[in-house]
């Protein structure tokens, strides 16, 4: 391995010849970082390298960019946010696009950033393990393909993007197997066109949540949604700006709590009082609960209104499924055609990064909270951990394209001038 490291150091910035360093079988030297994941936070961080002159190889386990979005979600969804706090860094949103894009009009952004920035990820790859060999300095990245061939990537830094919402989140509630209807995770609800006419059970009452009850009820089911735990419900905009726009502003003049209370305080009065229609609120203010525990709260696109008038009924947590009934805490019980899991997604980031001590075993999720939790030791880097969305990725992807920057350019300059050396004294 050490021949295999000297080779390598010396092809790394060998810009005459570029062959690639011998390597076993089925083993592909990467001169530059390995990013894991091709979704928004994979591409930013591929452009900002780029851009600083560093290649990178994206591997990505399905056939498309931003899988998530593309197969993963529901036919309505727009950004819940402007989009000028979406856009992913170097290159804006067409000034055309609505505030708000669409799904389609996101999807499409990404794709234009792909060409634009001439990314080309490896499709069907799917990560089984990365692993810091301390004996050559390098990461191993072994991927399965279609037909379960084999294939190691070998690089000296690793940048994880598979984000927060790489596996869904499925509970395990008492009598799952013996309920008739349907059960299915949002990733695999599209409209509300198939449950027309049929009651409908909603577990889950964040942003994906609120909205797919909103989307049953235009396609006149009759949705019941689960709300386990307080949530803060606020207007999507108030005082003429979105409401996350007006909370950034209002933190750069005010401490943390007293923008809560104003955001509470303005909410109240365009919505009333939730906590009558069984919404109640966390006893943290909505920012700094999204600080402390990177809980959103829900920025509300119609769906309270018809809370208000009896569309959308709210329930309180289950006890049990059995045939087509649901039975909750309180000991009622009610008939449903079918269920839908709105309960989120986690990282999986812990089933195949061994070894490292960047990321809990728990929750897959960096140690180190935002903003300083984006770099490891030894190479390892995480981009669309922190909870922010997609402006806390495209943060963190200029940061770690800044420093792989750093060090490919020092040792860029270093071997050169071993070069140099190696040169002076054969002459």
């Amino acid at each position: 391995m050490d021949y295999l490291k000297e080779v390598v150091g010396k092809r790394l910035h060998d810009h005459v010849n570029n062959k690639m360093p011998i390597l076993p079988s089925r083993s592909i030297w990467v001169p530059g970082p390995v990013i894991v994941g091709a979704g928004p936070s994979g591409l930013a961080t591929a452009a900002c390298l780029k851009e600083k002159g560093v290649p990178s190889l994206i591997l990505e386990r399905a056939n498309c960019i931003a899988s998530l979005w593309q197969l993963k979600t529901y036919d309505r969804l727009h950004l819940h946010l402007p989009k000028h706090f979406c856009e992913l860094p170097l290159m804006p949103f067409p000034s055309n696009f609505p505030t708000y894009p669409t799904k389609q009009q996101f999807v499409a952004y990404l794709e234009a950033y792909t060409n634009h920035f001439g990314l080309a990820p490896v499709f069907n790859k799917t990560v089984v393990s990365a692993e810091f060999e301390s004996r050559c300095g390098f990461w191993k990245v072994k991927t399965l393909g279609l037909k379960q061939e084999e294939t190691e990537y070998v690089c000296q830094w690793l940048i994880v993007a598979t984000g927060e919402n790489a596996e869904e989140v499925v509970p395990d509630i008492e009598g799952m197997n013996q309920f008739e209807g349907p059960i299915l995770h949002t990733s695999s609800y599209k409209s509300g066109e198939l449950f027309r006419g049929k009651n409908v059970l909603v577990i889950g009452c964040g942003n994906s949540g609120m909205e797919v009850c909103l989307d049953l009820c235009s396609h006149n089911a009759r949705p019941s949604i689960v709300v386990r735990d307080s949530v803060h419900v606020l207007p999507q905009e108030m005082l003429g700006r979105s409401t996350f726009g007006l909370s950034i502003w209002l933190l750069k003049w005010f401490p943390m709590r007293l923008v809560d209370q104003i955001l509470l305080l303005v909410s109240r009065f365009m919505l009333g009082d939730t906590s009558h229609y069984g919404l109640h609120r966390p006893k943290l203010g909505p920012m700094q609960l999204k600080t402390a525990t990177g809980k959103t709260p829900v920025l509300d696109l119609g769906t309270l209104a018809k809370i208000k008038s009896g569309h959308i009924k709210v329930c309180q947590g289950i006890r049990r499924l059995m045939n087509q009934y649901v039975e909750f805490v309180d000991g009622s019980k009610e008939n449903f055609d079918a269920i839908i899991l709105a309960t989120g997604y986690k990282s999986n980031v812990s089933s195949w990064l061994k070894g490292n001590e960047m990321f809990s075993e728990k929750d897959g999720l960096p140690h180190k909270s935002f903003p300083n939790g984006w770099k490891g030791g030894n190479g390892l880097y995480a981009v669309g951990f922190t909870k922010r969305g997609l402006l806390g990725a495209s943060i963190d992807a200029r940061r770690i394209a800044q420093d792989v920057e750093l060090r490919w350019k020092a040792e860029a300059t270093s071997f050169m001038a071993n070069g140099s050396c190696i040169t002076a004294t054969m002459m």
